[in-house]
C-alpha cells in the first residue's frame, strides 16, 4: 500500500513540476552549464521558483577523485556532495543551495543497480539499460524536483550528443517527453556556429547534423541555442528553422561575451523568458534583472586594477580554481575594483627570485589542494606576504601553509610539516582530522560540506563577518595539530574562529599583520556576484589600500 502511494506522489509531482533539458552538439565545453544557470536567472526573475541539476555520462562516481587539470575544481555543496564545477555556476547565477540530489553521473547510477542486483532487489529478472537503467536516471530527475519543490526543474545533459555513454540518458529525458508531454517538458539544444576563416561565411551543417542525431534518438529538439564569436541575421535563422524544424522565433543567437554574467541579459533580449513561458504554458511576464544589469555594467566599466596572485598547483587550469577566481571578481566589483590575476604554479617558483616573481603583486592568495608537489614553493609565498606585509589569503590547504610557515620561521621548527607531505618530520603542525587515520577509501570520505564556526569577538575576523556565529563550506582531511595550537597563538598566530566544541582550529589570523587569514573551509563556495563573500570583501579591502593610482605601495615598509 505504501508503495502504490508513494508511486502517486511521484506522478503528481512530475506533472505538477515542468523541465527543461539542455542537451549540446558539435563540440563540448559550449557552455550548458552557463546557459541552464542563465535560464535560470530569467525564470527566478520572473518569480519561478526554479531549480538546476547535472546529469554528467561519465563513469566516475563523482568528480571528488578526479584531476583536477581534467575536470576543473569540485564544488561541494551544502550537504557535501562533491560535484561538478558546473553546480558552483548554478548557485551563483540562481542564488539558490543544491544538494546531492543536484547531480548524477553514470558512475553513480550504475553502481547503484549493481548494488540492488547484489541485494536481490531484481527479483532475478535480466537487467538491462531499458528500463533499468533509464527508469533509475528518471527516478533521480523527480527526486531532485520533489526536494527543491521546483516549478521548472532545468537538467543539463552533460557530455556531447551522439557520445555512446550518453545514451541512456538521453533516452530517459525521451521517455520523460513521451509521459508527460509537451506541456511539461521542453527540449533546448546548445550548438555550434563555426565561421570559416577564408571566406568569413557562418556554417550551419554542424548544428543541422548535430540535430539529426538528436532526431535519431527521438529528440526533436524545441529550442536552439546557438554559439558563435558573433552575432548571425536571420538569414542563418531561416536556414536552421527550416533544416531543423525548429519555429524561426525559437533560434537564439550566443555570441562569445567579455563576461559569462552577460549571458542572461544577451537571452533576454531576445525575449527568451517570454518564448519558455509560452511554450510551457505560463505566465508571461516579464523577467527583472535591472540590478544584474547594473552588476554587468560595472564589471564593464573602467576601474582601478588590482593586481593579486593566485598560487597554486594546478594554475595551468584556471578551472581549477573557478570558484576562487570568481569569488575575487564578485568582492572587487562590489568595490568598483577591476582585477588582474597572476597565475602563479607553486612548483615553479621554489627556487626563484621572489622579488622578482611577487614583488608586483598587491595581494597573494594560496588556494586549496592535495598532494606534496609544490608545498615549499607556497611556503616560501607565505614568508614573502608576512613578512612584506602584503594581504593574504589562505583556503584551506592555504591556511595550513600559513600554520607550516609561521612554524618554521617564527617558532623555529625547521621540519615543521603536515603528515600528508612529510613521513619523516618531528613536528606535525598539520595532521589528520580525528576520525580520518584508518580509512582506506577515498571518495566521500573527508569532512564535506556545511560546519557551523565560532568566531573570536577580540578578532580581525570577527570585525569583517560582524557576527559570532557562522556557517561555512568544507572538503579537507588534515586540521591543524592541537598539539602546537597554544604556542603558536602564545607567538602572534591566532585561532580567530573554531568548530563550537573549540576541538577544531576553523580560521586563523597573523595578529601583526594588515591582513593576514586562513580558513580551512572553502568561503567561495558561498560567494555571490551580487553579494561577495565577507572574507574576500576584507581580502579586496586590504588589497585595495596598498594601490595608490595603480603604483603598488606597501601598508608596512
Amino acid at each position: 500500500m505504501l508503495v502504490f502511494w508513494e508511486t502517486l506522489f511521484f506522478k503528481r509531482r512530475k506533472v505538477l513540476t515542468k523541465y527543461i533539458f539542455v542537451t549540446g552538439g558539435v563540440v563540448s565545453s559550449l557552455g550548458k552549464g552557463i546557459v541552464s544557470a542563465s535560464i535560470g536567472r530569467i525564470l527566478k526573475n520572473k518569480g519561478i521558483n526554479v531549480s538546476i541539476m547535472k546529469l554528467d555520462p561519465y563513469l566516475n562516481v563523482d568528480p571528488g577523485t578526479m584531476s583536477p587539470f581534467q575536470h576543473g575544481e569540485v564544488f561541494v555543496t551544502a550537504d557535501g556532495s562533491e560535484t561538478d564545477l558546473d553546480l558552483g555556476h548554478y548557485e551563483r547565477f540562481i542564488d539558490e543551495e543544491l544538494n546531492k540530489f543536484s547531480s548524477f553521473t553514470a558512475g553513480a547510477i550504475y553502481r547503484e543497480i549493481i548494488e540492488n542486483e547484489r541485494d536481490g532487489k531484481y527479483l532475478g529478472g535480466t537487467i538491462q539499460t531499458i528500463p533499468h537503467v533509464t527508469d533509475l536516471i528518471k527516478d533521480k530527475v523527480f527526486k531532485a524536483s520533489k526536494e527543491t519543490n521546483a516549478d521548472i526543474m532545468i537538467v543539463e545533459v552533460g557530455g556531447t550528443v551522439g557520445d555512446i555513454e550518453g545514451q541512456p540518458f538521453i533516452e530517459a529525458i525521451r521517455q520523460i517527453r513521451s509521459e508527460f508531454g509537451q506541456d511539461h517538458t521542453l527540449f533546448m539544444h546548445l550548438t555550434l556556429l563555426p565561421k570559416l576563416g577564408a571566406t568569413g561565411e557562418v556554417k550551419t551543417k554542424p548544428t543541422q547534423h548535430s540535430v539529426n542525431s538528436l532526431r535519431a534518438m527521438g529528440i526533436q529538439p524545441d529550442f536552439l541555442v546557438c554559439r558563435s564569436d558573433e552575432e548571425f541575421d536571420n538569414g542563418i535563422k531561416s536556414k536552421l528553422s527550416l533544416h531543423c524544424d525548429v519555429k524561426l522565433e525559437r533560434i537564439f543567437s550566443l555570441e562569445t561575451l567579455d563576461t559569462i554574467y552577460a549571458v542572461p541579459i544577451a537571452l533576454e533580449n531576445q525575449e527568451m523568458g517570454e518564448k519558455i513561458s509560452e511554450f510551457l504554458g505560463l505566465e508571461k511576464n516579464k523577467s527583472d534583472l535591472e540590478q544584474w544589469k547594473k552588476m554587468v555594467n560595472i564589471i564593464r566599466s573602467e576601474k582601478k586594477n588590482l593586481n593579486i596572485g593566485i598560487i597554486g598547483k594546478y594554475t595551468s587550469l584556471e578551472d581549477s580554481y573557478l570558484s576562487v577566481k570568481e569569488a575575487l571578481m564578485h568582492a572587487a566589483v562590489n568595490k568598483e575594483l577591476n582585477l588582474n590575476i597572476n597565475w602563479i604554479l607553486s612548483d615553479e617558483i621554489e627556487d626563484s627570485d621572489l622579488d622578482k616573481a611577487l614583488g608586483k603583486l598587491s595581494g597573494i592568495v594560496i588556494p586549496g589542494g592535495f598532494g606534496p608537489r609544490g608545498i615549499d614553493g607556497m611556503v616560501s609565498c607565505a614568508n614573502y606576504a608576512r613578512t612584506k606585509k602584503i594581504p593574504y589569503l589562505g583556503l584551506c590547504l592555504g591556511m595550513q601553509i600559513m600554520v607550516i610557515e609561521y612554524s618554521r620561521n617564527v617558532l623555529k621548527l625547521k621540519d615543521a610539516n603536515s603528515s600528508e607531505f612529510d613521513e619523516n618530520s618531528n613536528n606535525y603542525v598539520i595532521d589528520f582530522l580525528p576520525g580520518q587515520i584508518k580509512l582506506k577509501e577515498t571518495g566521500a570520505s573527508m569532512r564535506l560540506g556545511n560546519y557551523p564556526c565560532v568566531i573570536n569577538k577580540d578578532s580581525k575576523v570577527y570585525g569583517i563577518y560582524k557576527r559570532d556565529k557562522i556557517i561555512e563550506r568544507h572538503r579537507h582531511r588534515y586540521e591543524v595539530n592541537n598539539n602546537y595550537k597554544e604556542e603558536l597563538e602564545k607567538n602572534g598566530l591566532l585561532a580567530s574562529g573554531t568548530s563550537p566544541s573549540g576541538e577544531l582550529v576553523e580560521i586563523m589570523e597573523v595578529s601583526d599583520h594588515p591582513f593576514m587569514v586562513g580558513s580551512q573551509f572553502h568561503p567561495e563556495f558561498l560567494s555571490r556576484p551580487d553579494r561577495p563573500h565577507p572574507l574576500f570583501e576584507g581580502f579586496i579591502l586590504a588589497v585595495k589600500e596598498t594601490v595608490v593610482e595603480g603604483d603598488q605601495i606597501r601598508l608596512i615598509q
